[in-house]
């Protein structure tokens, strides 16, 4: 009974944070047509948050009703016009009086605009979350200097201390975090090395821990140490009864394994020392020159036991790394979505909505930072996803318009009506195959 509400509530929980996520995601979609639209001279009817029956609503001084729904998994705005929520088909003859002010009888520029705008007000959340998180959080300072530093389990030698500046480790000169990173590959693990620091403006030698600690500093969705529980912090003291020291230990074991169960001893903080059985799964990772598969588990690491020191970071800044990790975004999406076409990698990469709901309920659970930057990461991808060429999407009215534009002319209605049909059943195809990875894929 006691795992049956577990499930239940972690259900819910994964349920409730979807619908979070997804409904700011739809509603600055949304926001983005209908602004748009409307300085563009086209008449939103309804801009409705979710499907199904209203639920609550209230019309404004321009006539617009603006409600909520029953069903959260999404929402639209009907222009005046339309004849569905998802402004597909040839739609409904129109006064000649109000025809500028409808979607079809609008000039060109100003629908391409209105639908353009979804996509980008998508782009535009992703950035400015991206920047704000790195005003926040501030960026690496150039000098390799140690901020804060974290917990160590018992017998770790930690001579560091916070605002020391690293200029050397076994006497090796290290002038940047590339060196850093450089040397400490080439070094053999042992317990304590010798980091030679600046502190308080005195050069100095002190005993500290290896540069690649078995410190994990990520949980992939889905995977087999989100399942057994494992979290970002957790130290792997040993794997299958052998001590380890570095965390590149464990890429060998995993592999060497080829999906038998491993056992991983596990020190976290406040909790001590667990043991966690896991087994990895053969998935594609993308390299320099294509993809590759590897047996994974699901963490990553590579991190140290202390944080970069870190620097403000002012507009200019924080907004190119706003747009440098938005298109990283866009550019991963479009070379897994290739892979995928080319059969470079497995269909079983294509996730539906459970695994996307589950993802933001583990970014939920890792506190309001993690599901925030979350929220940004599925903006943009549904921004792009949104651009695709698919009738019924927004790429697909973009599509037509394009054609309009060659051609002097619009497409035929009856070609519209056809095209949107098709898309339509493409896209609830692509829903339904996402959801039976969800279910059957390992």
């Amino acid at each position: 009974m006691s795992a049956l509400i577990d499930g239940f509530g972690g259900f819910l929980w994964a349920a409730a944070s979807f619908v979070v996520a997804l409904s700011i995601i739809v509603a600055v979609h949304e926001y983005g047509h209908y602004i748009v639209g409307r300085w563009s001279g086209i008449r939103a009817e309804v801009f409705s948050l979710g499907f199904g029956p209203r639920l609550i609503s209230r019309r404004d001084r321009r006539g617009t009703l603006w409600q909520v729904a029953a069903i959260p998994l999404g929402g639209y705005v009907r222009f005046l016009g339309d004849s569905n929520a998802a402004s597909a088909g040839s739609g409904q003859a129109v006064d000649a009086d109000q025809a500028r002010a409808s979607l079809a009888g609008a000039p060109l520029w100003a629908r391409f605009a209105t639908v353009a705008a979804g996509p980008v007000f998508n782009f535009i959340l992703s950035i400015l979350v991206f920047a704000g998180m790195a005003i926040w959080q501030g960026m690496p300072v150039d000098q390799v200097q140690v901020g804060r530093l974290h917990v160590t389990p018992p017998g770790v030698v930690m001579g560091l201390e916070t605002g020391d500046q690293i200029v050397a480790l076994d006497g090796q000169p290290v002038a940047s975090w590339a060196d850093l990173g450089r040397i400490a590959g080439k070094l053999a693990p042992r317990e304590s090395h010798d980091w030679t620091v600046i502190r308080d403006g005195t050069p100095m030698t002190v005993a500290g821990p290896d540069p690649i600690p078995p410190l994990i500093t990520g949980i992939g969705p889905r995977s087999p140490a989100a399942a057994a529980g494992l979290q970002p912090g957790d130290v792997i003291l040993a794997i299958d009864g052998k001590p380890v020291s570095r965390f590149d230990e464990l890429r060998g074991v995993v592999a060497a394994a080829e999906g038998r169960p491993v056992l991983l001893s596990v020190w976290r903080e406040g909790a001590g020392t667990a043991d966690y059985t896991l087994a990895a799964r053969e998935q594609d990772l993308p390299t320099e020159t294509g993809y590759e598969k590897r047996w994974l588990i699901g963490v990553t690491g590579g991190g140290t036991y202390f944080e970069p020191a870190t620097r403000a970071t002012g507009p200019v800044e924080a907004l190119q790394t706003g747009v440098q990790r938005t298109w990283d975004i866009i550019a991963s999406s479009v070379s897994g979505l290739w892979a995928m076409i080319t059969g470079q990698i497995g269909s079983c990469n294509l996730g539906g909505a459970i695994s996307i709901a589950e993802t933001t309920a583990q970014a939920a659970s890792a506190g309001g930072q993690n599901f925030i930057w979350w929220i940004a990461v599925l903006s943009a991808a549904i921004g792009f996803l949104n651009l695709l060429p698919v009738p019924v999407l927004d790429g697909g009215h973009l599509m037509f318009y394009l054609y309009e534009a060659i051609t002097r002319r619009p497409p035929s209605p009856r070609v519209v009506d056809i095209l949107s049909a098709l898309g339509m059943a493409a896209v609830l195809s692509l829903m339904i195959f996402g959801l039976t990875n969800d279910i059957f894929c390992p």
